[in-house]
């Protein structure tokens, strides 16, 4: 396994920093996205006790019976909403590799906000299901929601660096994102007390569908991994109170690929690890789901052409969304996820 190599940037600069500071995080940032397109980021404001009470809650709902879990089971169309059993994803067939179903549970939401699906077209539209909230723990909607709202904040002020990263005005995604599209996903990869299945893992090599990614998961053996350019595979330890922030597949077609969208997965722990639980908080930040996004003038060289023909945030989200959401489930595997 490759040396630690992913950066770390202090984004207190960005709230409260001179024009200068900002313009180095931005720098950073730059660096960044541009080898691994990973990042840990400190000083980024959201309360470190909104991420323990954050925390706690999920588990707290993970530790519910199956049967009451089961009430706020996501839609059958297998939109980011409500609850994913464990071995109901499989998320490395969003690249179109067939493997067994991830070792994981979650449970996923959106912005609370029922008018925004009429503002769009029927496909859009899906990136707007309502919410499924479950009935216990009592404060898990209020928490929950706090939450999501907090890491809007931390998104809206990166998004204003990675605009002045990309050499655009500061305020260029702000309209992209006033009717935004981004889930939280809280999930639990249990302790994995039998041999896995073959290639089986917590969650299969992927990248991320949207623009940036930040996850607070916790730091035990089977965590996120990364895969470096040259082929290493990268052990990610988040510093206490710190997220790891990453870019999507959305922003490398932005930036032409000047930003990478890099592989990464959740690797099941080594045979000689302590059995346990790994809670993970992630926030997957999306545009507006009609927005389109094509090549910006500022990511073309002399003679360059775009690399990637335009596209809507619903057409390439939500095609390799129902691509992850398949997984062939027989009862084998499923006594293995589950004991």
């Amino acid at each position: 396994m490759a040396e630690h190599t992913i950066p770390t940037i202090d984004l207190t600069a960005l709230r409260s920093g001179s024009d200068a500071e900002k313009r180095e995080v931005a720098r950073q940032i730059d660096a960044a996205c541009r080898d691994t397109g990973f990042f840990m980021v400190t000083g980024h404001g959201v309360p470190a006790d909104l991420i323990t009470t954050a925390r706690q809650r999920a588990i707290d709902f993970f530790a519910l019976p199956d049967a009451e879990k089961m009430k706020v089971q996501r839609p059958p169309a297998k939109i980011s909403r409500g609850y994913n059993w464990v071995g109901d994803r499989a998320i490395a067939y969003s690249m179109g590799q067939a493997t067994p179903p991830d070792i994981q549970e979650a449970f996923g939401f959106g912005q609370d906000r029922p008018d925004l699906a009429s503002q769009v077209d029927k496909t859009s539209a899906q990136m707007y299901a309502p919410n499924i909230w479950p009935q216990q723990p009592h404060d898990f909607q209020k928490t929950m929601v706090t939450y999501y709202d907090a890491m809007m904040g931390l998104a809206s002020h990166v998004l204003r660096a990675m605009a002045m990263a990309l050499g655009v005005n500061e305020n260029y995604f702000a309209d992209k994102f006033d009717r935004q599209a981004s889930v939280c996903r809280i999930i639990r990869y249990p302790a994995v007390t039998q041999p896995p299945l073959p290639g089986q893992l917590r969650a299969g090599t992927h990248t991320d569908y949207g623009i940036m990614t930040f996850v607070r998961g916790d730091d035990t053996p089977g965590g996120l991994q990364v895969k470096h350019r040259n082929g290493d595979w990268i052990d990610v330890h988040i510093p206490p109170n710190a997220f790891v922030c990453n870019i999507g597949d959305l922003m490398m077609r932005w930036s032409n690929d000047r930003w990478v969208s890099t592989l990464h997965r959740v690797a099941v722990p080594p045979p000689d690890a302590v059995p346990s639980d790994r809670i993970s908080l992630v926030f997957f930040t999306n545009p507006n789901p009609d927005a389109t996004i094509r090549c910006l003038d500022n990511c073309l060289g002399p003679g360059e052409t775009a690399k990637y023909a335009p596209v809507t945030v619903s057409e390439h989200y939500l095609g390799k969304l129902m691509r992850a959401g398949h997984s062939n489930v027989d009862a084998k595997a499923a006594d293995v996820l589950t004991h």
